[in-house]
């Protein structure tokens, strides 16, 4: 049998199933690991999810006054890769603003501050089996920090090669699939739609960010 047409406003809505129990199967340094039995309520038996709890993260999608991303080339160990990446950076500072993060993930990753901020797009980024929610934000009015206030970097950040690519040539390369980092696509692309809708689609930077999982 074919599903029903779906007649009601296309947005994404809070509707939480049944949690017939919960435990907490691994403690990590930066997010954990919980196993719940799922009642969905479609008359079957329950199911089994497990939900890796993570801290949310914010990144930057800079573009200079050439219209130019600032991509950033990074070492990551998961995916055995080298890979080009607006600056990014988790959630992990207790009460700190998402907004203010992303300035200073900004600061810290590239030594740039900018002078005009708007909120770019929201996503999850694997809603499958992490609560990681993740905001984008557009920075423009770029000015780099004088050399004495620069972050010296830690771990992976110590050696990022930084490149400023022209926003339409970015496009081209995530469609290519030479770009694979999360941020990167949709920062991109992202940009890119609202460029062409005179940037009439940008939020502020402080639009309330109800999505987030806290």
């Amino acid at each position: 049998m074919s599903p029903s047409p779906w007649e009601g406003k296309i947005t994404d809505a809070r509707e939480r199933r049944q949690v017939v129990s919960s435990s907490r199967e691994f403690t990590g340094r930066v997010w954990h690991v919980r196993r719940d039995i799922v009642d969905l309520g479609s008359g079957g038996d329950p199911v089994t999810r497990e939900v890796v709890e993570h801290t949310g993260a914010v990144g930057v999608l800079a573009l200079d006054d050439r219209e130019r991303v600032l991509l950033l080339r990074q070492y990551r160990h998961a995916v055995g890769a080298m890979l080009w990446e607006a600056p990014a950076g988790l959630l992990d500072v207790a009460g700190e603003d998402p907004f203010e993060a992303a300035k200073r993930e900004l600061w810290e990753e590239s030594g740039y501050r900018a002078g005009r901020w708007n909120v770019l797009v929201d996503f999850y980024n694997s809603p499958g089996g992490s609560t990681e929610a993740f905001r984008c934000y557009l920075a423009r009015d770029l000015e780099l920090a004088p050399e004495d206030d620069r972050h010296a970097g830690e771990d992976e950040e110590q050696d990022m090669p930084q490149a400023w690519v022209p926003l339409d040539e970015a496009v081209a390369l995530v469609l290519e699939g030479h770009l694979h980092n999360p941020t990167s696509v949709s920062g991109i692309l992202a940009a890119a739609a609202a460029r062409a809708r005179g940037w009439d689609t940008l939020r502020p930077a402080d639009a309330p960010w109800e999505w987030r999982h806290t």
